[in-house]
Order: C-alpha cells, then structure tokens, then sequence
C-alpha cells in the first residue's frame, strides 16, 4: 500500500463523521438501483475509512466504486451528522489519480487530452467548438450519419455521438459586451460564461446579462474566461483545478462588485469552494475567501436582490422544473428558481415527481457510465411525462444536454432554462 497518501492526511474528523444512521440509502440513486451496501454513501465511506486507517488499499475495487458514484451529492442533504461527502469524493477520487490505480492505456490518453489540454485552453475549447459548429451546420454531420461510416467507429465511442452537444451559433463574447450598464444601476455584477454554457448554451448566458440589466445591475463580463475547474476537481486533477481557481479570481476585480453571477448548477457549487480549493496558498488563500462570499447563482442573487416581476408573459402557460444536483444538494439552492417561474405572469409550474433525482449526466457520467446514466435518464423522463407540460426547465447546461438529448424527438417536450424564460417575458413588455 502507498503510505501517506490524501485519505490518510486529510482531517481525520470528516472521515469518521458518518454515523452508518442509513438516512442517505433512499437518496442514493446507486444504492437504489443495486441495493448494494458498497455502491452506498455509507458504503464508500467505509471504504475510503479503511483506507485512511491503513486496512485496505487503494486499488482497481476502490476507483471503479468511486467512479460509479455519481456525485450527485443527494446524501449530503439527507445525512443528519453534516457529514461533507464532497470532500471525501473529490479526496478519494485525486487519490485514485495519485496512485494510478484507475488503469492506463486509452484511459490515460483521453484523461491528459481533455484535462491537461483543451479545458486548460479556452482559445482552444474555442476553436473545437467552431469546428463542431461547422460541422453540425455544413451538412457534413448529416452526411455521415447516412453514410454508415460511423460503423467504423468503436461501439463505445458510436453510441456516444448521438449526445455531442449541438453548438450555439455564436460565443457569449459576441453576444455580450465586456461592459453593459442599465438605465439605473443599483449593483455591479461580474457575469461567469462558463466552457460547455459559453460552446452550448451562450444564448443562455445572454438572457441571464439580460435578466439582470433589467434588475439594475452593471454586468461586467471578462472575456475569454477560463473553465472553473470543476470538471477537473471531480476527476482527481486537483492541482490543474487549483490553476484555474487562481485564473478565475485574476479575471475580476473582486472589490468592485456586489457578486459573480453563476448560472451553472455544477459549475456554481465548486466555484463557491474555491477557499477550501486554495486554502493553503499564501497569495491566494484570502482572495479565494472573498471570492466564495461573492459568488451567487442567477437565482439567488435575483431573490435577494427582490426579482422585478415582469408584465409580461414568457409565451409559456405551463412548465414544469428539474433540479440539478448541485444547484439544489451542492449550493442549497431549491425555493429561488422557483421564485423566479412564479414571478412570470400566466406561467403555470407544475410540480415534477422525484425533482431532485439525478437525470444521470453527473458531469462525464452519461460518457463513463453510460448504461446506469442511461437508466436514470429513463427514470426522470418517465416523471417529465406524468406532468403533461410542455417544458420543462432546469438550471444546469449538463441536465439541459442529457434532457435535450432524451426528448429529442420532434413535437416532444422543451428543454429551456428559468432564467430564459424570464428574459423572454422581460422582452415581451
């Protein structure tokens, strides 16, 4: 066994805080789906306990557990004692990295590719995004398809392209300016684009600046801004996710703004841990603690401010809502999308069964663990169905992707986000 590694030298108080109570087994869509105690929060703890206690080691067993856990983070809203699954997850999971113990060959190939290289370099992610666009829109993807050349194809790899995400037509820095100021400026805001929300989804990035110039506030948007790191922190790079945390800060003046606004789910839950992230670093271990005050998801921030209701609809009369994961588990954020659908006249929300269940995109889970995402997909798409509406919204461009992709058949149900709605009711004064 590797001695001292990250599980033996974390607090030792956050391994041993479980009580093995059980609360977190009817949240765990794993535990639900094998009813296997080691495929549990409680059971992964125990495990990553017996390693930071010298009894077992860190081995193929232990990585392949680790990474079939979504990281939905369900059992943290659920445990009693406070247990901060987060911290043993991302812990456990850079150990793996550390010790090797997930396997090589392809694996490592892909993990560098991704994590090292193109999400490290935004100009890059970039210009693969323009790319796929051209892709998408010249015909050629179209072609393909028909063709049957994708039987040449690996099978893992053939099933995924059906989910690539389809590209928006232009990045967020040609839809919004560096600086945008509305007629009365009450709060000055810097507004985060993301990586996959900038390639995917920029047409929500500005309905969230026109949302809140429409709520007074000044939006500062940096250009070029860099992934979170998120994607990084979950797949055991921490290091690499400490960078871009340290790229992130510099990319705003913090003692000009009332709050970063994030309108990302995953992305907002680690972007408000970035103290925790940087907690050792002499520079800047005090800036990070500044910038996890400021940070607010789009909705929070909306409701503590006080939405301006607008008076006009969005061109909806019903949705109902999905939550993601770490909106509502990760950053407690549950009542303040809500809020906002309730603030847009004529717009009827219908109650989802099973909300805060995982869709099963978890990040790269729907790449990773295909077959159970795929089961989780089912599972939330079959409650979508029972509400009858129209739309459904939710919060999180990897919930927005794995819905899109599961009601992608044509005159099926409209996969849209809160605060674009908004946006469209405020545009329809």
């Amino acid at each position: 066994m590797l001695s001292g590694n990250l599980l033996q030298t974390m607090d030792y108080s956050v391994v041993q805080q479980c009580m093995h109570c059980g609360m977190c087994l009817p949240t765990c869509p794993t535990y639900m789906e094998t009813k296997r105690e080691r495929n549990s929060p409680r059971g992964r703890i125990s495990l990553m306990r017996s390693i930071a206690d010298g009894e077992s080691q860190v081995n193929k067993a232990f990585a392949d557990e680790m990474y079939y856990c979504l990281g939905c983070l369900a059992c943290e809203t659920a445990c009693p004692a406070g247990v901060h699954y987060a911290d043993l997850f991302d812990t456990a999971r850079a150990e793996i990295e550390r010790a090797g113990a997930a396997g090589h060959g392809e694996r490592t190939f892909w993990r560098w590719l991704v994590l090292d290289v193109i999400f490290m370099r935004p100009r890059l992610l970039r210009f693969i995004g323009a790319m796929l666009r051209w892709y998408q829109n010249c015909g050629l993807e179209r072609l393909v398809r028909g063709s049957g050349l994708l039987r040449l194809v690996p099978a893992h790899l053939r099933k995924l392209e059906p989910q690539t995400p389809r590209m928006s037509p232009t990045n967020s820095d040609d839809l919004i300016d560096a600086v945008e100021r509305p007629a009365v400026k009450k709060h000055r805001v810097g507004l985060l684009t993301g990586c996959v929300q900038d390639l995917a989804f920029s047409d929500v990035n500005r309905d969230t600046a026109d949302v809140l110039l429409a709520n007074n506030c000044e939006v500062i948007t940096p250009r070029a801004q860099h992934c979170c790191g998120s994607l990084h922190a979950h797949n055991g790079a921490v290091e690499l996710a400490q960078e871009l945390a340290r790229l992130q800060i510099d990319s705003f003046d913090l003692d000009s703004l009332d709050a970063i606004i994030t309108n990302a789910g995953g992305c907002g839950s680690h972007l408000k841990k970035y103290s925790h992230l940087l907690h050792d670093d002499p520079f800047y271990a005090a800036k990070a603690k500044q910038w996890d005050a400021k940070v607010k998801d789009i909705h929070e921030w909306l409701v503590q401010i006080g939405i301006r209701k607008p008076t006009a609809g969005c061109g909806l009369d019903e949705v109902t809502y999905h939550e993601s994961c770490h909106l509502c588990h990760g950053q407690k954020v549950v009542s303040q999308p809500r809020a906002v659908l309730a603030a847009i006249p004529g717009l009827k929300v219908i109650d989802l069964p099973e909300s805060n269940w995982c869709c099963g995109s978890a990040g790269i889970y729907n790449i990773t663990q295909p077959e159970q995402s795929a089961k989780l997909l089912d599972r939330k798409l079959a409650n979508i169905a029972k509400t009858g509406a129209p739309a459904v919204a939710t919060s999180n461009p990897g919930c927005h992707l794995q819905l899109r992709f599961g009601l992608r058949m044509p005159g099926t149900v409209e996969v849209t986000q809160p605060v674009s709605l908004l946006a469209a009711a405020y545009r329809g004064e």
